[in-house]
């Protein structure tokens, strides 16, 4: 618990304080309602993972990829993007672009990463309590749903922070059901792929 940071360590926090700041200042030069909600609900979840990491020293390229999670969500509200562009109806930003069009979307791929991240944090919590305990997790059916289960549970919180927003604000770029929907199956699927990559890197040869 006590352990200082390692230069890597501090390299994924600097990385991480370097574009917050950066999008405090877009938000201040250009002020939005929606995106400052965005922004005091990431720095709680920087908290978080803080935390958490003290508790259960997360694996380094997991922090790695919460930061870059946390950059591409940034860059989704506020680079804002050409009209000729494709993009959904509402506001031409990234989150909105369709990576293939009318098929994905760059906020569903932001998705799918994001929550197969959270599946393999649950995983490495999993592993950190069974080593507590003196044994050893293997990566079976039951274990792989729960930490499924955990990524999917991440995901419709963030839908019921959208809808806060949505319920709170004048203007949001939160999309319609079909939307949500879609953004549980991009959801769904970040965690299946996570769990299948468990799986499979505890069956390869040491």
């Amino acid at each position: 618990m006590g352990r200082s940071l390692t230069k890597a360590e501090w390299a994924v926090g600097l990385f991480t304080l370097a574009y917050l700041l950066a999008s405090l200042v877009r938000l201040v030069t250009s002020p939005n309602p929606e995106f400052a909600f965005y922004l005091v609900v990431t720095l709680l979840l920087v908290a978080a993972v803080v935390w958490l990491h003290r508790s259960i020293r997360l694996n380094l390229y997991t922090l790695w990829g919460l930061a870059l999670w946390g950059l591409a969500h940034m860059a989704g509200g506020l680079v804002y993007l050409p009209e000729s562009w494709p993009t959904t109806a509402d506001a031409p930003v990234l989150y909105n672009l369709w990576l293939i069009e009318d098929r994905l979307k760059y906020d569903q791929v932001v998705h799918a990463f994001g929550f197969g991240l959270v599946t393999w944090i649950a995983w490495q919590g999993v592993q950190h309590a069974f080593r507590q305990r003196g044994a050893t997790a293997r990566p079976t059916l039951g274990l792989l749903l729960i930490c499924i289960a955990a990524g999917m549970g991440a995901g419709a919180a963030n839908e019921v922070v959208e809808f806060a927003a949505f319920q709170t604000m004048d203007e949001t770029n939160v999309g319609s059901y079909e939307n949500t929907g879609w953004d549980l199956v991009a959801n769904l699927v970040g965690s299946l792929v996570a769990a299948s990559a468990i799986y499979v890197s505890r069956k390869s040869p040491e």
